[in-house]
């Protein structure tokens, strides 16, 4: 089937076509490992995990690449401020490197708890110091650059279609900027090479043509997305709010460099908000994975969570929804697990939620259609079969989860707890009945819950 992806660029949903036939260019744009991701950042990547399994089950192979931002990316986007790593290196009195390589490590193992699938290929700012420079260099070449007291900066005067993607009023922007321009010609240029400041011995430093400094946070991405994709690839994505400033600087690198726009599709995932308002760091009040875990809350019914919500709107987080979205996925496991094995996946619903997923990821309607199909009348052996192939989408890993209470309890009392759950639903009474009292005659107590049944040995 047809896939159709919204594109900001075109700001319309348009039909993919993949741009290789081998495999897919996916960018994702990853962490500054200066602190814990919180449960909005990993919303984005959820979204962009859901991007990769809908390319794969229709049959695509896709080249992820990730990178991590472990230099350059300073306090404000106007390349104002301390570096955010030296900055927290400062604060904990440990180095750069080691905080780095922690948070990095925590951001692995949330993305594991959420089942979201690791890229093929990370990418590290500070292992790309020379791509980096190569990049800048050409920059400099193509009459792009010029140089300031602090750094090299980009020209955005030279391109008459700079910050299209976000649909940039840069007269307006000019017009009504705040802040001093200081050195630079125009406020939308921004740093391609950061010098260290006089008198100050940075951890993370290098050598280059202009200097001993560090790269700019945008330069990263398009060094090495043009490394690992090429100069032109399928998708790039990342959260709403690099629309404006990141990624349109990516695209203006890139077009002055290669005369691409980098990525086919740019797509962005929206905010994950609290009370209306923007989750973030800066506010000491973000949640992390880990606060959810020790609230008792499984990782994945946070997938669930998000799965409920298209990833173009705004979703606002309560504990609430939460709580609902945990339990919704506890009766879709017991579900599940109460099946029995060797149906055969069903078709038509194979069919209609490729259709749904399809069409710009619909979550939302393509999990409606798991309900249906709980609730339907197709034999539960061919519903499990069909479950199966379709949470490879979902990513809710239904095929591995156990009950921890039932784990001694046969497997041909639980067919019969699963055709007692039918002939409920069925409201077939008298057999619902009957199969109460043979599961309780061979040494079992069933309780009706409103998640489902659950038994135990009496």
């Amino acid at each position: 089937m047809n896939i159709f992806l919204y594109d900001n660029w075109e700001r319309s949903l348009r039909q993919f076509t993949p741009m290789r036939q081998d495999w897919v260019g996916l960018y994702c744009c990853g962490p500054t490992v200066y602190d814990y991701a919180h449960i909005g950042n990993l919303r984005t990547y959820l979204f962009e995990d859901i991007l990769r399994r809908t390319l794969e089950f229709n049959g695509h192979s896709v080249r992820h690449v990730m990178n991590i931002t472990d230099v350059g990316h300073l306090l404000s986007d106007a390349d104002e401020g301390e570096d955010k790593m030296e900055r927290q290196s400062r604060r904990r009195g440990e180095s750069a490197w080691v905080i780095a390589q922690r948070y990095t490590q925590a951001f692995m193992e949330d993305l594991g708890q959420l089942n979201i699938e690791p890229p093929v290929i990370w990418c590290k700012a500070t292992e790309h110091i020379p791509e980096q420079i190569a990049f800048v260099q050409t920059l400099e070449e193509k009459g792009y650059t010029y140089i300031t007291g602090d750094g090299v900066y980009f020209d955005t005067s030279k391109q008459d279609d700079y910050g299209y993607l976000a649909r940039l009023d840069k007269e307006g922007l000019a017009a009504g900027a705040r802040v001093a321009l200081g050195e630079k010609r125009n406020i939308t240029d921004f740093a391609l090479w950061k010098f260290s400041p006089p008198g100050e011995v940075r951890q993370m430093e290098w050598d280059s043509p202009w200097g001993v400094g560090f790269p700019g946070w945008h330069i990263e991405c398009s060094a090495m997305a043009s490394k690992y994709l090429e100069p032109w690839f399928d998708i790039h994505c990342g959260g709403e709010d690099h629309l404006a400033v990141h990624h349109t600087n990516e695209i203006a690198q890139n077009k002055a460099c290669h005369g691409t726009r980098l990525a086919n599709f740019w797509m962005h995932g929206y905010f994950l908000q609290l009370d209306q308002e923007k989750m973030s760091k800066s506010s000491g009040e973000f949640l992390r994975l880990q606060y959810l875990i020790d609230r008792g809350i499984d990782p994945l019914a946070y997938r669930y969570l998000c799965l409920t919500a298209h990833y173009r709107g705004h979703l606002n987080f309560a504990w609430e929804p939460l709580q609902a979205a945990q339990t919704a996925l506890e009766r879709l496991r017991k579900h599940f697990h109460a099946w029995p094995p060797g149906g055969t996946a069903d078709p038509e619903y194979i069919a209609r939620f490729t259709e749904l997923i399809n069409q710009d990821l619909n979550t939302p309607r393509a999990l409606a259609l798991v309900w249906e199909l709980v609730k339907s009348g197709v034999p539960d052996g061919d519903k499990k079969a069909t479950l199966a192939v379709l949470d490879k989408v979902l990513g809710l890993r239904l095929s591995e989860w156990q009950p921890a209470s039932q784990d001694a309890i046969p497997a041909d009392i639980l067919e019969l707890v699963s055709r007692r759950e039918q002939c409920r639903a069925d409201k077939n009474w008298s057999e619902s009945d009957r199969l109460r009292k043979e599961i309780e005659a061979r040494g079992f107590a069933i309780a009706d819950r409103p998640e489902g049944a659950q038994v135990s040995r009496s």
